[in-house]
C-alpha cells in the first residue's frame, strides 16, 4: 500500500451541489492510516476528495453525468485548448443565454461551455429539463470565470486517473485487496427530515441507496476500504448499518435559494476503516 499524503493545494474548478469542500479539514480523521492502493470515486462531480487524496496509485473516477465526465476527459488532454475559447466568452446575460442554446460537436468547445455555464450561472447548480437541456438562468456573478491555472493543474492530476461515464456500479469490476473507494452520493432525503431532496437530473431514490449499500458489501468482501458520506437521516442509518464506524459532523448548509433552509446541518459518514 502507499502512504497517504493528503494535498489541498488544488482546488475543484467547478462549482458543485453537495459538493464535500467541507470534509477535506478532516481526512486525517478518517483515511486509513497505512495508505491505500488504487482509488475509486464513482459519483465525481466536484471532485474535491480525488484532488485533496490525491491518490499517487490509479485512480479510477466516474459519474453519471455524461457532460461532466467529458468535460473532465476534455480538460485531462488539453487544457489550455479550454482555456483559449473560454478567453473568447463574456460574462454577460446577453452571452450567457447564447450559449447556454448552442451545443458543440468538438469536445473542447463543449468542455468550455461546461465551464463557462457552471461558473456563471445561478448557485453553479447542474439541472437540465425533460428534453436533457441545461435551464439554470444567468447568476450575475462578477467573479471571473476563467481559473486558468487552476485548470492547469486540475488536469496534470488527472493525469493518472481513468475517467468513465456510468452507473456507480462500473467500479465492481476494478476493485481490489487494500484499494479505497469513496461514495458521494446525492442525497435522498434531507438532513434530519423526512422530505425529499434533489440536486441532480435523476432523483437517487431510496432503492438505489440500497444498491449502494449491497455494493458496500462487495467493496467489503474484497477486502478494501470504503468511505460513504449520506445525510443524517434514520432511514439511512438504517440501510447502511453494517456494524462499522460511523462519524456524524455538523457543518453550515451551502445550499442557497429563497426557501432553503441556513444554519448547521449534520452528515453521516459510514466507514469500516478503524481510527
Amino acid at each position: 500500500m502507499v502512504a497517504i499524503k493528503t494535498d489541498n493545494t488544488i482546488k475543484p474548478f467547478l462549482r458543485w451541489a453537495g459538493g464535500k469542500n467541507w470534509l477535506v479539514k478532516h481526512l486525517d480523521l478518517i483515511l486509513p492510516k497505512d495508505g491505500f492502493n488504487n482509488y475509486h470515486e464513482p459519483f465525481l462531480g466536484g471532485a474535491s476528495m480525488f484532488l485533496s487524496i490525491y491518490p499517487k496509485n490509479e485512480a479510477f473516477l466516474s459519474d453519471l453525468n455524461r457532460e461532466l465526465i467529458e468535460t473532465y476527459s476534455t480538460l485531462k488532454v488539453n487544457p489550455e485548448g479550454i482555456i483559449d475559447i473560454l478567453r473568447t466568452f463574456e460574462n454577460t446575460e446577453k452571452f450567457y443565454y447564447q450559449i447556454r442554446e448552442r451545443r458543440y460537436e468538438d469536445p473542447l468547445e463543449q468542455a468550455a461551455r461546461f465551464v463557462f455555464l457552471n461558473q456563471t450561472s445561478f448557485n453553479g447548480i447542474y439541472r437540465v429539463n425533460l428534453n436533457g437541456k441545461y435551464n439554470v438562468p444567468y447568476g450575475y456573478r462578477t467573479k471571473d470565470f476563467l481559473e486558468a491555472e487552476k485548470l492547469r493543474l486540475v488536469s496534470k492530476r488527472l493525469k493518472n486517473a481513468t475517467l468513465d461515464y456510468g452507473d456507480f456500479t462500473i467500479v465492481e469490476s476494478r476493485i481490489q485487496k487494500g484499494d479505497l473507494v469513496f461514495l458521494d452520493p446525492p442525497y435522498t432525503v434531507s438532513h434530519n427530515d423526512n422530505g425529499f431532496i434533489k440536486y441532480n437530473q435523476k432523483l437517487f431514490s431510496l432503492d438505489d441507496q440500497k444498491r449502494l449499500s449491497d455494493l458496500i458489501d462487495f467493496i467489503k468482501a474484497k477486502e478494501a476500504f470504503y468511505i460513504l458520506t449520506n445525510a443524517a437521516h434514520k432511514t439511512i442509518e438504517e440501510i447502511f448499518d453494517k456494524g462499522d464506524r460511523v462519524l456524524k459532523i455538523n457543518r453550515a448548509s451551502l445550499i442557497g435559494g429563497a426557501n432553503a433552509e441556513r444554519g448547521q446541518t449534520t452528515e453521516c459518514i459510514f466507514t469500516n476503516i478503524s481510527k
